[in-house]
């Protein structure tokens, strides 16, 4: 039996959707352990290309049980369109969703949307799609688990309490915020709106208890990276869970996970989107954003663009417990001129291990060769310019971690995995 589990080493947006679904092809449950759909992760396979947002990225395996956590809040009507788009491509999906897992309401939302405008300039750089507001409600006792959607009467009632207590705060802080549905008419949508998956919540500990039993492969999937940790991140510039391998068995239903690999994800170079601080960004970063394609998923802003970040992927990596890297997106380094690697930073809190929270840090870099020609056909590492070989060898002698995968392209096959003797 093996469990691997795939997080971030930066701020999200590595490429973990196509790592799992590479990895997937042998494994028997794919397992989303934490948040909902504020982040997407894109996958490109033979059926197409797609941006999950809550369904795991090894959906496409079907002998691989597709699970929702217990650590994820669910926004039901997203879930059920992503579920249309998927089956719509011809993908049947094998799904468990876990009783324990709160949702994420329309009110949520409206919640999200209200409080990023009252903050203004010192805004967080939300999605606005509720996550905050949901895993605040769960922390206060007043989440609205998804198992009640089979107890309809226990529903109707939890969400009459939670509006009780929910809505005075909100018309005091945001007095124009609108909200016309009562309990019984929330609950009816509810009722509807998650009719095409209703049937798969369950206990999912029981399901994934029998697969470790049978010696399979568990294969836990991340959303976002370490620096955006609830806890360890950049915070308050984070999101609202806990996106570290150390909570993947709590997320997942199997509390007691001991995982034999952690495979943390990072770009051949740096990118960040929403708030906070990129210490590396390029200062002519437009044609390169645009070639790489590196657009946010869910809301489609534009990332800010840096070079490798030595500093803040070294303590990603220690944050995840990484025993592995795998990095991608090396094809697009082709051909950009000024190749450069941070390797410390200089200032204030230069020697502060957590993600930095001031600009007047300065990176101090190391310049490395580049090179021109086009890498996407290449399917060993022996096949890559010397150059490009020279700049994955650098980065993994920095972090002290083997890298195992490097991808030069978004296609399964283009995925390099490296030998070591």
């Amino acid at each position: 039996m093996s469990s691997i589990v795939v997080v971030g080493a930066n701020w999200g947006d590595e490429g973990k959707g196509r790592l799992v679904d590479y990895l997937a092809e042998s494994a028997s449950a794919s397992i989303r352990f934490q948040g909902g759909n504020n982040a997407g992760h894109t996958v490109v396979n033979q059926h197409g290309t797609f941006k999950l947002h809550q369904l795991p990225s090894g959906i496409f395996n079907p002998d691989c049980l597709a699970v929702l956590g217990p650590g994820m809040v669910i926004s039901p009507q997203a879930l059920s369109e992503e579920l249309a788009e998927v089956n719509a491509a011809g993908v049947t999906v094998n799904l468990c969703i876990s009783d324990r897992a709160t949702l994420c309401l329309p009110l949520h939302a409206v919640e999200d949307i209200s409080e990023e405008q009252r903050l203004g300039d010192f805004a967080y750089g939300s999605t606005r799609q509720g996550i905050a507001p949901a895993y605040g409600d769960r922390v206060m006792k007043k989440g609205i688990l998804v198992g009640w959607l089979k107890q309809p009467e226990v529903l109707r009632e939890r969400l009459q309490f939670w509006l009780d207590w929910k809505l005075p705060q909100l018309k005091g802080l945001y007095p124009d915020i609108k909200m016309d549905q009562t309990a019984d008419q929330l609950a009816d949508w509810l009722l509807t709106i998650s009719a095409p998956w209703r049937d798969a919540i369950c206990d999912v500990t029981q399901p994934l208890n029998h697969i470790q039993k049978n010696g399979q492969t568990l294969l836990f999937e991340a959303q976002l990276g370490a620096g955006r940790d609830v806890t360890y991140g950049e915070y308050p510039w984070t999101t609202s869970s806990h996106v570290v391998s150390a909570y993947a068995g709590i997320g997942s239903g199997l509390p007691a996970l001991s995982p034999e690999r952690v495979i943390a994800v990072a770009k051949a170079f740096s990118s960040s989107v929403g708030k906070g601080t990129l210490v590396t960004a390029m200062e002519e970063q437009d044609a390169f954003r645009e070639a790489s394609n590196e657009y946010g998923a869910v809301t489609g802003r534009p990332r800010d663009m840096g070079y490798f970040d030595v500093v803040a992927t070294r303590n990603g990596v220690s944050l995840q417990a990484a025993t592995e890297i795998a990095l991608t997106k090396l094809d697009c380094l082709s051909g950009l001129s000024g190749l450069k690697i941070c390797v410390e930073y200089q200032g204030e809190h230069s020697d502060n291990p957590i993600w930095p929270q001031t600009e007047s840090l300065q990176p101090v870099y190391e310049e490395m060769d580049g090179w021109d020609e086009d890498i996407t056909g290449c399917r060993c590492f022996e096949d890559l310019p010397q150059a490009a070989q020279q700049y994955v060898i650098r980065i993994e002698n920095l972090l002290g971690v083997p890298v195992t995968m490097v991808s030069v392209g978004p296609e399964r096959e283009q995925m390099i995995i490296r030998e070591f003797s």
